[in-house]
């Protein structure tokens, strides 16, 4: 029949039902199944985000504090130098000492200056 037959007769034109998707239900134009797992996804991609910047914080720290144990073993050394020079000036003629490596002499001493022997 022609569409003008079909318009005379009362016929009308409609659009074919949906056809059935899996399981006997209608299927959608949105497939949720796939667009659900998209979404967890992006989802877990932004958590793990979200952990990369305190991530490198964490390892810029550790190396400063690795570079900090250095540097306190080198002090503790330094220490253990200084206290052995303390130690040093504190004892029996530690001022007499310093005092002849400056050229004083003590009362009743004479001074000798030997000409020609260093230059």
């Amino acid at each position: 029949m022609s569409a003008r037959a079909q318009a005379a007769r009362g016929y009308r034109l409609r659009p074919a039902p949906r056809g059935r998707g899996r399981g006997g239900r209608s299927s959608s134009r949105v497939n949720w199944d796939r667009a659900g797992r998209i979404a967890l996804v992006i989802v877990l991609g932004l958590v793990l985000a979200s952990y990369v910047s305190p991530a490198i914080n964490f390892l810029d720290a550790w190396r400063d504090s690795r570079a900090e144990h250095a540097s306190v073993a080198e002090l503790r050394v330094e220490n253990a130098r200084l206290q052995q020079r303390i130690s040093a000036l504190e004892g029996p003629g530690a001022a007499e000492r310093a005092a002849r490596e400056q050229g004083w002499i003590a009362p009743g001493e004479g001074s000798w200056v030997i000409a020609g022997l260093g230059r």
